[in-house]
């Protein structure tokens, strides 16, 4: 994992690591607010950068049981 400074900028090559971290972490099932206070940036910094990362986002909410299920 990264290490990151509490509001500090991340950019160069310190963002694009950042990016592939949370993008893997994300993919294996973490979800975005997990990964928000897990590096200590906010939902809306951690979904940009998912964005950015090309990370196929998930929709809104937990996965549901069905009634056959």
């Amino acid at each position: 994992m990264v290490e990151l400074r509490k509001h500090a900028r991340v950019s160069g090559a310190d963002r694009e690591r950042l990016k592939a971290d949370l993008k893997r972490r994300y993919s294996s099932g973490e979800s975005i607010r997990e990964l928000a206070l897990a590096t200590g940036r906010s939902y809306g910094f951690v979904h940009r950068l998912l964005q950015e990362a090309g990370a196929l986002l998930r929709p809104r909410g937990r996965a549901r049981k069905t009634a056959a299920g």
